[in-house]
């Protein structure tokens, strides 16, 4: 066990706690409203005790500590009869509640042991029980333990994590339960994502004005060195795009991200185009695609097996792609081709459409496309007529948004 942190309070000479002058339970009261406006997450920690049976515990005090080693932490009053189970264990899964398990958070708060009647859940690869429903989980083995006043800090090394669902997660704030519902997020700020970062905050207000008028999701998609990253997102994600997720990253390869590249460099375009394996691919129609989206001034990718496939294959990427992902992702696009990614005649009022994302390039200073704005949740079929209208407002967007950019001396 590691030794007990140093405290702001003395110690009587038989170790018990002496609070600190003036500290009383008004001051205790006041700490908890104090520290009940800051928002978390809330998890069940799951276990199964040294009887094989399983124990658990409702948590909001889960976060990461490391990522080499891979090492995250809950915190736990030692009182606690559930966490005595847990603690003797040896490991431990950390199951991050959904928005609608507010009944699963209930149950694991309460004492006893007859928490997981009724409750689906199967054996992590520790044993501990993975709770059905959940939006991520992530089994551990203990690492270490400290001592820290009335309650314990329990190290846990990752041996395995996964995300479980693209639901929104469970929140506790000011003593009551709810979801996260964003009008807008930005990817973590990564050394190689500064500047497309920066960008994104000086048009948000254009994106979540689009998304709100149009009722859709709007993206902001940046290239940095040969892969695509979703730098910034506005208005409320549908069901039918949930692979797409902010910080995101998928190969910066032909046909994807078109008015990306279309108005850039050669050398940029030569390398978009060298990325797809294979000679039989022809490249000859990515070069025509390409032509197609400078001339109309946006892009419109058609709904397919194929790029749902693609956006499936690299949907938990937010860091990097292994060389493995990068080889599946090259594969599915290949898969999806420039004729059947993008149709060549120009939108049609009397015809109805699958639409997988509308976009439109946003120019910096220097007159590059910097980003890409990105439509997505748009009704499946929509009409042409509707389309012409996403199309619009989107342009309209754009150029303000690069208006922004020249303003502001983005590049």
């Amino acid at each position: 066990m590691g030794e007990p942190a140093a405290r702001l309070d003395s110690r009587t000479g038989d170790g018990a706690a002496r609070r600190a002058p003036g500290w009383g339970s008004d001051a205790d009261r006041r700490l908890r409203t104090v520290l009940g406006h800051f928002p978390t997450g809330v998890v069940v920690v799951t276990a199964v005790d040294a009887d094989g049976q399983p124990a658990g515990m409702t948590a909001g005090t889960f976060t990461s500590v490391s990522l080499d080693p891979p090492l995250v932490a809950f915190l736990a009053a030692r009182p606690s009869s559930s966490y005595r189970r847990i603690r003797t264990s040896g490991s431990f899964c950390i199951n991050v509640l959904s928005a609608d398990q507010e009944p699963v958070c209930r149950t694991f708060a309460a004492p006893g042991n007859e928490k997981f009647t009724g409750i689906g859940w199967q054996p992590a690869g520790s044993g501990s029980p993975l709770l059905d429903g959940v939006v991520a989980w992530i089994d551990c083995d203990i690492e270490t333990i400290h001592e820290a006043g009335d309650h314990d800090i329990v190290i846990g090394r990752v041996r395995e994590l996964d995300v479980a669902s693209g639901e929104l997660p469970l929140l506790f704030f000011r003593g009551g339960y709810g979801q996260f519902a964003h009008a807008s997020l930005t990817a973590p700020a990564q050394p190689d994502l500064l500047e497309p970062l920066r960008a994104v905050d000086r048009i948000r207000a254009e994106m979540e004005q689009l998304a709100a008028e149009l009722e859709v999701e709007c993206l902001a998609v940046a290239a940095v060195d040969d892969q695509l990253v979703v730098v910034g997102s506005a208005g409320t994600q549908d069901e039918i795009v949930h692979h797409i997720r902010i910080g995101q990253r998928m190969p910066f390869i032909a046909p994807l991200a078109a008015s990306l590249v279309a108005w850039a460099a050669r050398s940029t375009v030569d390398a978009w185009l060298a990325r797809v394996p294979g000679s039989d691919v022809d490249r000859a129609a990515f070069e025509r695609l390409l032509v197609l989206v400078r001339e109309r001034g946006w892009s419109l990718a058609l709904a397919s097996a194929e790029l749902l496939a693609l956006e499936a294959s690299v949907a938990n990427q937010s860091i990097g792609i292994t060389e493995s992902e990068l080889d599946d992702a090259r594969t599915a696009v290949m898969d999806i081709g420039a004729d059947t990614h993008e149709p060549a005649d120009d939108i049609d009022a009397a015809l109805e459409y699958r639409v997988a994302n509308l976009s439109a390039p946003v120019f910096g200073s220097s007159g590059a496309a910097v980003l890409q704005l990105s439509l997505y949740g748009l009704p499946m079929p929509v009409s042409g007529a509707d389309l012409v209208r996403y199309r619009d407002a989107l342009l309209a967007a754009a150029r303000r948004a690069s208006q922004a950019l020249a303003k502001a001396g983005n590049h």
